[in-house]
């Protein structure tokens, strides 16, 4: 889970999962996207893989990249649980930890 996270912390990484929500995209079609030199943002892209956010298949002599929704999901369902949505605050607290 710390992966996914510290994989979410950059701005162009949100960008390129943002941008593979509409659709698999190839290397160079993410890489056209952003000022940056091709080893940047194959770094990015390597995070993404890394972390799981991303799944990666060889298109002839390009990598098409696809977001990987189970991944997002699982960071998803964390952080409703972390903030115990839909829960009023004095309800998120055991009765142990109630004020009296």
């Amino acid at each position: 889970m710390n992966s996914l996270f510290k994989a979410l912390s950059h701005p162009v990484r949100r960008r390129i999962i943002e941008m593979l929500r509409t659709r698999p995209l190839t290397s160079g079609d993410i890489a056209a996207a952003f000022d940056m030199a091709w080893p940047t943002v194959t770094g990015h892209l390597n995070t993404l893989k890394d972390a799981g956010l991303v799944e990666v298949e060889r298109e002839g002599a390009s990598m098409r990249y696809r977001l990987n929704i189970s991944a997002v999901e699982e960071a998803l369902a964390f952080l409703m649980d972390l903030a115990r949505a839909g829960e009023p605050a004095s309800d998120a607290l055991t009765s142990k930890e109630k004020p009296s």
